[in-house]
């Protein structure tokens, strides 16, 4: 069965965006890939909510080219790029359909929303967390409002120079 997995960046203090959705605190990556291109190359489909989609189309280029993108979003009416599916059934429907489908693993992208939903139906199978050194202070949480609890076991972690600490959690049980 295919894993979903949280490959994700936050501040210190549990932050994934801005209040007006910015990511312009996200360090720059200054040739450290931060694990970034073997994860990319396990995955074969990504999932994000509405909101996260409008902050990755506004780069100058689709950063997902070759990869199934499924964009979620309640709204049937919302347009997304050809190199891009919205989807609008149900969330956890739609990812528990997805881990059985054929392919290599699933990389939840975000939004706080999308992660909730997901976190909350136990169908996050990895959490790799990148703490950033920075506290915002207001902002969209990692976690909004979970409703489930579940126990964590570090996997393993790496500090970088840049003071960004990966963390790779999986459940426990």
């Amino acid at each position: 069965m295919r894993k979903v997995i949280l490959y994700i960046a936050a501040s210190l203090d549990g932050k994934i965006a801005r209040k007006d959705d910015s990511i312009d605190w996200l360090p720059d990556i200054d040739g450290e890939d931060y694990g970034y291109e073997p994860f990319y190359d396990s995955i074969d489909t990504l999932l994000m909510g509405y909101k996260t989609y409008e902050v990755c189309v506004a780069f100058p280029d689709w950063p997902y080219g070759g990869k199934k993108s499924l964009i979620f979003s309640r709204n049937p009416d919302k347009q997304v790029i050809p190199e891009a599916e919205l989807v609008t059934e149900d969330v956890v429907e739609a990812i528990q359909r997805l881990k059985t489908e054929p392919g290599k693993d699933i990389w939840l992208v975000g939004g706080g929303e999308l992660v909730r939903q997901a976190h909350d139906a136990g169908l996050i199978d990895e959490y790799i967390v990148t703490l950033i050194p920075v506290i915002l202070g207001e902002g969209i949480e990692l976690f909004p409002a979970v409703q489930r609890e579940q126990r964590l076991t570090l996997v393993k972690q790496k500090a970088y120079e840049s003071g960004c600490v990966m963390l790779y959690f999986e459940p426990k049980g």
